[in-house]
């Protein structure tokens, strides 16, 4: 198989891809009533999970504002780099993920505690990767 035609671009993907990374690294957060300040914890607090992170407000926005087949794709690529199917299988998979999709594709997928991994083993297995990609959103 030569490989599916992907709605969504891989510099999206890779985009994505760090976005979770900076969003998985995230701690539960700490008593937010301690007194401690930045300066004295040395910024530790920018990698606790918050109910404002701007990580995943981030994310949440950009996947929001794929289209349908880019988010079916994203979905797709997910599962297939989670090891659901084979890249033979993709249709089904593809096709699996379309029935399924919803206005919740974003929490679904930051749902997904291994994200970028997932997403990078898809890409790989497509024979994609994001290291000659230059991610110029960030």
């Amino acid at each position: 198989m030569a490989g599916p035609n992907l709605a969504i671009s891989i510099e999206s993907v890779c985009f994505l891809i760090v976005k979770a990374r900076e969003y998985d690294v995230q701690d539960v957060a700490t008593d937010e009533e301690a007194g401690s300040n930045a300066s004295d914890d040395g910024m530790i607090g920018v990698l606790e999970e918050r109910a404002d992170d701007p990580t995943r407000r981030e994310l949440v926005s950009f996947i929001g504002a794929l289209s349908q087949d880019e988010q079916i794709d994203l979905v797709t690529l997910m599962r297939l780099g989670r090891g659901d199917a084979t890249l033979d299988e993709w249709d089904d998979l593809s096709t699996e993920a379309e029935q399924q999709h919803n206005d919740r594709v974003a929490t679904y997928l930051l749902g997904e505690p291994l994200l970028a991994d997932f997403l990078e083993e898809g890409l790989s297995q497509l024979g994609k990767s994001c290291e000659e990609i230059e991610i110029d959103r960030l």
